[in-house]
């Protein structure tokens, strides 16, 4: 027998190709991007006071009092005076654990909504989603947009087309030049000018009932007036919205990415903890009772100045901004600035919601902590939702208030199948493992569902009727 000898031994060698210098520059950056993100405290670390460590939760309860919320709850409280506050309180719990559900299976799984969807459920209902919460998002911007543009020009007169376009332009290069984390910072100080509301709220020439206004937070009203009903489905849809959905679970990878938890969606580092869990709860907690906190406020002050005094239907800024007229000469400028100001907080939210389930069904790099050319997919998808948002003002004119309360309808007819959606993810042990929905959860969210489907009905059919 013959032996082999040594070169017949060897196994034959494999020519590895090293990486080219795009390969090599797009690692660079997405290190240089992890480290960015990484740049802040760790929002976990219990020596950092609590409100520094509330993120996405307190951030989606201020984006939740967007221009289209403020434009409903106006509407809802000029023309119903106190007869539809009593959903600011029942509302609170269902959008709390709808929000809580969100936040849970990002922590859980470290995925957003829609790669969950992906993995789990058919195409069919993976793009039924994601069509459906971009549709109601792009008709939500044009809303907002439309009123901002609207806002400014009551404020500063020129042409209407020119703010639109120039807070459109700002919007975009904001959302794809600066950090969203940078410049929220700022944003939050402007969205401030809500607490306008409050303060015309408690001024003593206002006469508020407070018991009055406190039997009607907790005593259910119901009216078979159609528009009533609209205006219901609004409120909840305004209040309880898709996009808060996904927004607030990409938001949620955004911070793991910060702390270190993960360096990719889906690649979780480390296991869950039990604080982190906690951390969602409270954070959500504390965001949805702020965002009511404006609510009630907004809805209380329009009853008081507008709807005892006879105004009961509001079609422009001008006729939303006479809620504070009581402030005097301010009234406009607080008006404008809460405006503009939670525009522009919440049009990033819209766009970028979307975006994140754009690019996770597609399979595209993704999250705002990226720079342009590490995850241009998911950029260019909320710049081309602003920009058709944009161009839908040029379509048909619609009053700017009006306008507001259909987005938030629309909202509305969107929520319940996604609500839905959410409830069988977090009742399914092969997604969230042992933290499925305890019987709390599953009543709230339940109860939200079968609520906005009920509301949505009623609507649809009072339309059919004629009756609107």
């Amino acid at each position: 027998m013959s032996v082999p000898s040594g070169d017949e031994t060897k196994q034959p060698s494999i020519a590895l190709r090293p990486p080219d210098e795009a390969t090599v520059e797009g690692i660079i950056e997405d290190i240089e991007d992890l480290e960015q993100a990484r740049s802040e405290p760790e929002n976990q670390d219990v020596r950092v006071p609590l409100w520094k460590r509330l993120g996405p939760g307190l951030i989606t309860g201020i984006a939740d009092d967007d221009p289209s919320g403020i434009g409903t709850y106006s509407v809802a409280g000029s023309q119903f005076g106190l007869g539809l506050l009593w959903l600011v309180l029942f509302s609170l719990p269902l959008m709390i654990a709808v929000q809580e559900m969100c936040g849970r299976i990002a922590v859980m799984t470290g995925k957003g909504l829609t790669t969950v969807i992906k993995e789990f459920y058919p195409r069919w209902i993976l793009w039924g989603a994601v069509i459906l919460l971009a549709t109601a998002n792009v008709i939500n911007i044009w809303a907002d947009l439309n009123v901002m543009a609207a806002s400014t020009h009551m404020l500063f007169g020129g042409s209407t087309v020119l703010w639109l376009t120039g807070i459109t332009a700002i919007i975009i290069a904001l959302q794809v030049f600066v950090p969203y984390k940078h410049y929220v910072r700022f944003l939050k100080w402007i969205a401030l000018a809500l607490l306008s509301y409050v303060v015309t709220a408690l001024l003593p020439a206002v006469h508020n009932d407070w018991a009055k206004i406190g039997h009607a937070l907790v005593t259910p009203h119901w009216s078979k007036d159609p528009v009533f009903i609209l205006t219901v489905v609004g409120f909840l849809g305004t209040t309880i919205s898709p996009y808060l959905f996904f927004w607030q679970a990409g938001e949620t990878i955004e911070e793991e990415v910060a702390e270190g938890e993960t360096v990719e969606p889906g690649s979780r580092l480390t296991r869950v903890k039990e604080s982190e869990l906690r951390l969602v709860r409270t954070d959500t907690v504390v965001g949805m009772a702020a965002s009511q906190s404006v609510c009630f406020f907004i809805m209380i002050c329009t009853a008081a100045t507008l709807h005892t005094h006879g105004i009961t239907h509001i079609d422009t800024a001008r006729d939303a901004a006479q809620a504070l007229k009581p402030l005097g000469s301010f009234a406009y400028w607080l008006f404008t600035l809460g405006i503009v100001g939670a525009g522009l907080l919440a049009i990033p939210t819209l766009g970028g919601s979307a975006a994140y389930a754009i690019a996770e069904a597609s399979g595209w790099k993704y999250g705002l902590y990226r720079r342009f050319q590490r995850a241009r997919g998911f950029y260019l998808s909320i710049s081309a939702m602003i920009l058709v948002a944009y161009l839908l003002n040029f379509v048909h004119a619609v009053s700017p208030v009006k306008g507001l309360l259909y987005s938030a309808v629309l909202n509305g007819i969107a929520a319940p199948p996604l609500i839905i959606m959410l409830l069988l993810i977090c009742n399914n042990a092969r997604i969230v493992k042992q933290r499925r929905n305890g019987a709390w959860a599953n009543f709230f969210g339940g109860i939200a569902a079968i609520l906005m489907t009920v509301a949505v009905v009623l609507m649809l059919w009072g339309l059919m009727a004629g009756k609107m």
